[in-house]
Protein backbone atom coordinates (compact mmCIF):
# COMPACT_ATOMS: atom_id res chain seq x y z
CA UNK A 1 0.00 0.00 0.00
CA UNK A 2 0.74 3.55 -0.29
CA UNK A 3 0.18 5.48 3.16
CA UNK A 4 0.64 9.03 2.86
CA UNK A 5 1.46 10.67 6.86
CA UNK A 6 0.20 13.89 7.16
CA UNK A 7 1.54 15.86 10.68
CA UNK A 8 1.29 19.60 10.81
CA UNK A 9 4.45 19.58 13.35
CA UNK A 10 7.94 20.92 13.78
CA UNK A 11 9.97 18.12 12.59
CA UNK A 12 12.47 16.97 14.75
CA UNK A 13 11.20 17.99 17.96
CA UNK A 14 11.70 17.34 21.67
CA UNK A 15 8.39 16.70 22.28
CA UNK A 16 7.28 12.97 22.31
CA UNK A 17 5.12 13.23 19.46
CA UNK A 18 7.93 13.54 17.12
CA UNK A 19 9.39 10.04 18.49
CA UNK A 20 5.41 8.55 18.20
CA UNK A 21 5.28 9.57 14.90
CA UNK A 22 8.89 8.58 13.08
CA UNK A 23 8.85 4.96 14.86
CA UNK A 24 5.15 4.39 13.09
CA UNK A 25 6.40 5.27 9.88
CA UNK A 26 9.26 3.35 10.14
CA UNK A 27 7.38 0.56 11.02
CA UNK A 28 4.80 0.88 8.57
CA UNK A 29 7.97 0.75 5.71
CA UNK A 30 9.25 -2.00 7.18
CA UNK A 31 6.01 -3.82 7.13
CA UNK A 32 7.04 -3.45 3.17
CA UNK A 33 4.59 -0.47 1.79
CA UNK A 34 5.58 3.02 0.97
CA UNK A 35 5.33 5.49 3.50
CA UNK A 36 5.22 9.17 3.04
CA UNK A 37 5.54 11.62 5.98
CA UNK A 38 4.51 15.34 5.02
CA UNK A 39 5.70 18.11 7.56
CA UNK A 40 5.54 21.25 7.05
CA UNK A 41 8.53 23.13 6.46
CA UNK A 42 9.63 25.64 9.80
CA UNK A 43 12.53 27.21 11.74
CA UNK A 44 14.09 24.66 13.99
CA UNK A 45 16.74 24.88 16.78
CA UNK A 46 17.40 21.41 15.91
CA UNK A 47 20.22 21.00 12.96
CA UNK A 48 19.76 16.81 12.53
CA UNK A 49 17.91 15.80 10.08
CA UNK A 50 14.68 13.79 11.02
CA UNK A 51 16.15 10.48 10.38
CA UNK A 52 19.68 11.07 12.67
CA UNK A 53 18.05 12.76 15.60
CA UNK A 54 15.82 9.96 16.39
CA UNK A 55 17.98 7.26 14.99
CA UNK A 56 15.34 5.96 12.68
CA UNK A 57 16.44 4.03 9.66
CA UNK A 58 15.61 5.86 6.33
CA UNK A 59 13.20 3.83 4.76
CA UNK A 60 10.42 5.85 4.04
CA UNK A 61 10.60 9.88 2.73
CA UNK A 62 9.74 12.56 4.98
CA UNK A 63 8.68 15.90 2.23
CA UNK A 64 9.19 19.47 3.76
CA UNK A 65 6.33 21.29 2.31
CA UNK A 66 6.71 25.25 2.13
CA UNK A 67 3.76 26.87 3.95
CA UNK A 68 3.86 30.31 5.58
CA UNK A 69 4.97 31.27 9.25
CA UNK A 70 1.89 32.52 11.09
CA UNK A 71 2.74 30.90 14.32
CA UNK A 72 3.44 34.37 15.69
CA UNK A 73 -0.27 35.16 15.37
CA UNK A 74 -1.59 32.65 17.95
CA UNK A 75 -4.34 30.50 17.73
CA UNK A 76 -5.46 31.99 14.95
CA UNK A 77 -1.93 31.76 12.87
CA UNK A 78 -1.93 28.43 14.11
CA UNK A 79 -4.81 27.39 11.93
CA UNK A 80 -4.26 29.41 9.16
CA UNK A 81 -1.01 27.71 8.87
CA UNK A 82 -2.90 24.61 8.93
CA UNK A 83 -5.31 24.70 6.73
CA UNK A 84 -2.61 26.13 4.24
CA UNK A 85 -0.75 22.65 4.79
CA UNK A 86 -4.00 20.90 4.26
CA UNK A 87 -5.01 22.83 1.20
CA UNK A 88 -1.02 22.92 -0.09
CA UNK A 89 -1.10 19.02 0.98
CA UNK A 90 -4.24 17.70 -1.39
CA UNK A 91 -2.92 19.82 -4.54
CA UNK A 92 0.07 17.04 -4.94
CA UNK A 93 -0.31 13.41 -6.95
CA UNK A 94 0.51 11.86 -3.77
CA UNK A 95 -2.75 12.77 -2.38
CA UNK A 96 -4.30 11.41 -4.71
CA UNK A 97 -2.75 7.98 -5.25
CA UNK A 98 -2.48 6.70 -1.81
CA UNK A 99 -4.35 3.64 -0.33
CA UNK A 100 -4.29 5.60 2.82
CA UNK A 101 -4.24 8.71 4.83
CA UNK A 102 -3.12 8.61 7.84
CA UNK A 103 -3.22 11.57 10.62
CA UNK A 104 -3.48 12.24 13.89
CA UNK A 105 -4.53 15.89 13.46
CA UNK A 106 -8.34 16.41 13.05
CA UNK A 107 -8.04 19.50 11.76
CA UNK A 108 -5.97 18.57 8.98
CA UNK A 109 -8.14 15.15 7.96
CA UNK A 110 -11.20 17.61 8.30
CA UNK A 111 -10.60 19.17 5.27
CA UNK A 112 -10.62 15.72 2.97
CA UNK A 113 -13.97 14.65 4.67
CA UNK A 114 -15.68 15.01 1.36
CA UNK A 115 -12.59 14.47 -1.07
CA UNK A 116 -13.75 10.56 -0.81
CA UNK A 117 -10.24 9.93 -0.05
CA UNK A 118 -9.65 6.58 2.78
CA UNK A 119 -8.95 8.37 6.17
CA UNK A 120 -7.33 6.63 9.44
CA UNK A 121 -7.76 8.78 12.19
CA UNK A 122 -5.23 7.58 15.48
CA UNK A 123 -6.37 9.15 18.52
CA UNK A 124 -4.99 10.09 21.58
CA UNK A 125 -7.68 11.61 24.02
CA UNK A 126 -11.35 12.21 24.51
CA UNK A 127 -12.94 13.06 21.43
CA UNK A 128 -13.79 16.72 20.56
CA UNK A 129 -16.50 18.07 18.45
CA UNK A 130 -14.16 18.12 15.61
CA UNK A 131 -12.74 14.68 16.70
CA UNK A 132 -16.19 13.27 16.51
CA UNK A 133 -17.03 14.51 13.22
CA UNK A 134 -14.04 13.39 11.43
CA UNK A 135 -14.07 10.07 12.89
CA UNK A 136 -17.90 9.11 11.70
CA UNK A 137 -16.43 9.99 8.37
CA UNK A 138 -13.04 8.27 8.15
CA UNK A 139 -12.49 4.50 7.33
CA UNK A 140 -10.75 3.39 10.74
CA UNK A 141 -9.64 5.18 13.99
CA UNK A 142 -7.28 3.97 15.90
CA UNK A 143 -7.09 4.57 19.50
CA UNK A 144 -4.13 4.22 21.81
CA UNK A 145 -5.95 2.67 24.67
CA UNK A 146 -9.29 1.21 25.12
CA UNK A 147 -10.70 4.16 27.42
CA UNK A 148 -10.54 5.95 23.94
CA UNK A 149 -12.16 3.26 22.59
CA UNK A 150 -15.18 3.48 25.01
CA UNK A 151 -14.98 7.71 24.54
CA UNK A 152 -15.66 7.29 20.83
CA UNK A 153 -18.33 4.74 20.97
CA UNK A 154 -20.26 6.71 23.15
CA UNK A 155 -20.02 9.19 20.39
CA UNK A 156 -21.95 7.04 18.28
CA UNK A 157 -18.70 5.58 16.05
CA UNK A 158 -19.28 1.77 15.24
CA UNK A 159 -17.10 -0.67 17.53
CA UNK A 160 -16.38 -2.03 14.13
CA UNK A 161 -14.47 0.89 13.03
CA UNK A 162 -12.15 1.41 15.66
CA UNK A 163 -9.22 -0.47 16.85
CA UNK A 164 -6.97 -0.19 20.01
CA UNK A 165 -3.11 0.30 19.44
CA UNK A 166 -1.35 1.04 22.31
CA UNK A 167 1.97 3.08 22.53
CA UNK A 168 5.20 1.31 21.85
CA UNK A 169 8.72 0.97 22.56
CA UNK A 170 11.62 0.39 20.44
CA UNK A 171 12.35 -2.81 22.37
CA UNK A 172 15.94 -3.81 20.54
CA UNK A 173 17.15 -0.48 21.91
CA UNK A 174 16.99 -0.62 25.51
CA UNK A 175 18.76 -4.25 25.36
CA UNK A 176 21.84 -2.81 26.23
CA UNK A 177 25.22 -4.15 27.35
CA UNK A 178 25.54 -2.21 30.44
CA UNK A 179 24.54 -3.11 34.20
CA UNK A 180 23.58 -0.65 36.28
CA UNK A 181 26.71 -0.07 37.90
CA UNK A 182 28.37 0.85 34.37
CA UNK A 183 25.35 3.11 33.44
CA UNK A 184 26.49 4.76 36.48
CA UNK A 185 29.99 5.26 35.58
CA UNK A 186 29.21 6.72 32.36
CA UNK A 187 27.08 8.96 33.07
CA UNK A 188 28.88 10.14 36.14
CA UNK A 189 26.22 8.81 38.91
CA UNK A 190 27.55 7.49 42.59
CA UNK A 191 27.72 3.55 42.32
CA UNK A 192 26.52 3.61 46.14
CA UNK A 193 23.51 5.55 46.03
CA UNK A 194 19.87 4.14 46.11
CA UNK A 195 18.72 6.11 42.53
CA UNK A 196 15.16 6.93 42.33
CA UNK A 197 15.14 7.87 38.48
CA UNK A 198 12.64 9.71 36.36
CA UNK A 199 12.98 10.38 32.59
CA UNK A 200 10.55 12.66 30.76
CA UNK A 201 9.00 15.96 31.02
CA UNK A 202 8.25 18.06 34.17
CA UNK A 203 5.01 19.28 32.07
CA UNK A 204 3.07 18.95 29.37
CA UNK A 205 0.86 21.95 27.62
CA UNK A 206 1.60 23.59 31.31
CA UNK A 207 -0.21 20.39 32.94
CA UNK A 208 1.71 18.62 36.12
CA UNK A 209 2.66 15.35 35.00
CA UNK A 210 3.19 14.64 38.87
CA UNK A 211 7.13 15.50 39.38
CA UNK A 212 6.57 17.53 41.75
CA UNK A 213 5.33 15.14 44.28
CA UNK A 214 8.16 12.63 42.68
CA UNK A 215 10.12 14.70 44.94
CA UNK A 216 8.33 15.36 47.72
CA UNK A 217 7.91 11.74 48.09
CA UNK A 218 11.50 11.37 47.77
CA UNK A 219 12.04 13.33 50.24
CA UNK A 220 9.91 11.53 52.49
CA UNK A 221 11.82 8.22 51.32
CA UNK A 222 15.29 10.11 52.10
CA UNK A 223 14.74 10.71 55.64
CA UNK A 224 14.64 7.37 57.07
CA UNK A 225 16.98 6.05 54.21
CA UNK A 226 20.39 8.53 53.54
CA UNK A 227 21.71 6.72 50.60
CA UNK A 228 18.92 7.93 48.80
CA UNK A 229 19.01 10.50 45.75
CA UNK A 230 16.55 11.20 42.97
CA UNK A 231 17.48 11.82 39.57
CA UNK A 232 15.26 13.69 37.05
CA UNK A 233 15.80 13.58 33.09
CA UNK A 234 14.75 15.75 30.87
CA UNK A 235 13.90 18.82 32.83
CA UNK A 236 14.35 22.24 31.27
CA UNK A 237 16.31 25.02 31.70
CA UNK A 238 12.72 27.29 32.27
CA UNK A 239 11.85 24.60 34.97
CA UNK A 240 15.33 24.50 36.94
CA UNK A 241 14.47 27.32 39.35
CA UNK A 242 10.64 25.85 40.40
CA UNK A 243 12.48 22.31 40.38
CA UNK A 244 15.70 23.19 42.88
CA UNK A 245 12.70 25.04 45.15
CA UNK A 246 10.75 21.57 45.49
CA UNK A 247 13.72 19.68 45.88
CA UNK A 248 15.26 22.21 48.70
CA UNK A 249 12.24 22.20 50.31
CA UNK A 250 11.83 18.17 49.80
CA UNK A 251 14.99 18.30 51.85
CA UNK A 252 17.24 16.83 48.67
CA UNK A 253 19.17 19.74 47.68
CA UNK A 254 22.37 17.62 48.21
CA UNK A 255 20.79 14.33 47.07
CA UNK A 256 19.52 15.21 43.61
CA UNK A 257 20.72 15.25 39.60
CA UNK A 258 19.04 17.19 37.40
CA UNK A 259 19.50 16.37 33.84
CA UNK A 260 18.12 18.45 31.00
CA UNK A 261 17.16 17.08 27.46
CA UNK A 262 19.13 14.20 26.24
CA UNK A 263 19.59 12.43 23.23
CA UNK A 264 17.13 9.26 22.42
CA UNK A 265 20.92 7.11 22.78
CA UNK A 266 21.05 8.04 26.10
CA UNK A 267 17.38 7.35 27.39
CA UNK A 268 18.30 3.19 27.89
CA UNK A 269 21.51 4.31 29.89
CA UNK A 270 20.17 6.73 32.90
CA UNK A 271 16.78 3.96 32.27
CA UNK A 272 19.54 1.31 33.21
CA UNK A 273 21.27 3.52 36.22
CA UNK A 274 18.63 3.88 38.29
CA UNK A 275 17.66 1.50 41.06
CA UNK A 276 13.92 2.13 40.47
CA UNK A 277 11.64 4.32 38.32
CA UNK A 278 8.65 6.48 38.78
CA UNK A 279 5.71 7.38 36.72
CA UNK A 280 3.47 9.39 39.37
CA UNK A 281 -0.04 10.59 36.87
CA UNK A 282 -1.73 12.66 38.93
CA UNK A 283 -5.81 11.37 38.88
CA UNK A 284 -6.69 13.71 36.09
CA UNK A 285 -9.38 13.00 33.37
CA UNK A 286 -7.26 12.46 30.63
CA UNK A 287 -4.32 10.58 32.84
CA UNK A 288 -6.94 8.05 34.32
CA UNK A 289 -9.03 6.88 31.33
CA UNK A 290 -6.94 7.81 27.96
CA UNK A 291 -3.32 8.08 27.70
CA UNK A 292 -0.81 6.07 26.65
CA UNK A 293 2.64 7.13 27.22
CA UNK A 294 5.77 5.92 25.81
CA UNK A 295 7.71 6.06 28.94
CA UNK A 296 5.95 3.23 30.39
CA UNK A 297 6.87 0.79 27.87
CA UNK A 298 10.40 2.45 27.78
CA UNK A 299 10.17 2.13 31.38
CA UNK A 300 9.19 -1.61 31.03
CA UNK A 301 11.85 -2.26 28.48
CA UNK A 302 14.80 -0.92 30.29
CA UNK A 303 14.31 -3.92 33.23
CA UNK A 304 14.41 -1.40 36.28
CA UNK A 305 11.77 -1.96 38.71
CA UNK A 306 8.48 0.23 38.57
CA UNK A 307 6.57 2.33 41.09
CA UNK A 308 3.34 3.83 39.11
CA UNK A 309 0.38 5.50 40.32
CA UNK A 310 -2.80 3.39 40.36
CA UNK A 311 -4.67 4.56 37.21
CA UNK A 312 -7.13 2.59 34.84
CA UNK A 313 -4.72 3.32 31.62
CA UNK A 314 -1.40 2.07 33.54
CA UNK A 315 -3.55 -1.24 34.55
CA UNK A 316 -4.38 -1.74 30.98
CA UNK A 317 -0.93 -2.45 30.28
CA UNK A 318 0.91 -3.63 33.41
CA UNK A 319 -0.71 -5.27 36.63
CA UNK A 320 0.63 -6.10 40.18
CA UNK A 321 3.09 -8.39 39.04
CA UNK A 322 5.34 -6.20 37.10
CA UNK A 323 5.49 -2.69 38.87
CA UNK A 324 4.72 -1.32 42.11
CA UNK A 325 1.19 0.37 42.13
CA UNK A 326 0.38 3.76 44.55
CA UNK A 327 -2.75 5.41 45.36
CA UNK A 328 -2.49 8.75 42.90
CA UNK A 329 -2.05 12.43 44.36
CA UNK A 330 -1.10 10.94 47.39
CA UNK A 331 3.16 11.40 48.58
CA UNK A 332 2.88 8.96 51.70
CA UNK A 333 1.71 6.06 49.34
CA UNK A 334 4.22 6.69 46.75
CA UNK A 335 6.99 6.98 49.59
CA UNK A 336 5.60 4.04 50.94
CA UNK A 337 6.14 2.19 47.24
CA UNK A 338 9.14 3.39 46.84
CA UNK A 339 10.20 1.69 49.94
CA UNK A 340 8.71 -1.92 49.14
CA UNK A 341 10.38 -1.54 45.74
CA UNK A 342 13.72 -0.46 47.11
CA UNK A 343 13.42 -3.03 50.23
CA UNK A 344 13.31 -6.57 48.60
CA UNK A 345 15.59 -5.98 45.75
CA UNK A 346 14.58 -9.98 44.77
CA UNK A 347 10.77 -8.87 44.20
CA UNK A 348 11.68 -5.76 42.48
CA UNK A 349 13.69 -7.69 39.96
CA UNK A 350 11.43 -10.22 39.48
CA UNK A 351 8.23 -7.74 38.38
CA UNK A 352 10.81 -5.57 36.49
CA UNK A 353 11.80 -8.60 34.27
CA UNK A 354 7.92 -9.74 33.82
CA UNK A 355 7.74 -5.88 32.86
CA UNK A 356 10.18 -6.40 30.17
CA UNK A 357 8.78 -9.87 29.14
CA UNK A 358 5.25 -7.74 28.64
CA UNK A 359 7.55 -4.89 26.70
CA UNK A 360 8.49 -7.35 24.11
CA UNK A 361 4.61 -7.55 23.03
CA UNK A 362 4.24 -3.87 22.42
CA UNK A 363 6.93 -3.14 19.75
CA UNK A 364 6.63 -0.79 16.95
CA UNK A 365 6.47 -3.67 14.46
CA UNK A 366 3.71 -5.23 16.21
CA UNK A 367 1.87 -2.33 16.31
CA UNK A 368 2.14 -1.63 13.00
CA UNK A 369 1.11 -4.61 11.80
CA UNK A 370 -1.75 -4.71 13.68
CA UNK A 371 -3.00 -1.24 12.72
CA UNK A 372 -2.27 -3.14 8.88
CA UNK A 373 -4.50 -6.52 9.69
CA UNK A 374 -7.30 -4.12 10.92
CA UNK A 375 -7.55 -1.49 8.17
CA UNK A 376 -6.77 -4.41 5.40
CA UNK A 377 -10.38 -6.31 6.87
CA UNK A 378 -12.74 -3.22 6.52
Amino acid sequence: MKILYLAHIRLPTENAHGIQIMKTCEALARAGHKVELVVPKRKNTIAQDPFTYYAVEPIFRITFLRTPNLIGLGRIGFRAAELWFSEYTHLRRAFWQADIIYSRDEFVLAQYIFLGRPLVFEAHGTPTRLQAFVAHRARAIVAISHGIERAYIAQGISPAKITVAPDAVDFAAFDIPQTRDEARAMLGIPLEKQIIGYVGKYTIKGKSKGVGNIIIAAGIFAKEHPSAALLLVGIEEREHFAVRDLLKNAGLSESAFVVGHISRAQVPLYLRAADVLVMNYPNEDHYRNYMSPMKLFEYMASGTPIVTSDLPSVREILTDAEAFFCTPDDTEALARALAEALAYPEEAATRARRARERAAEYTWEKRAASILAFIQRL
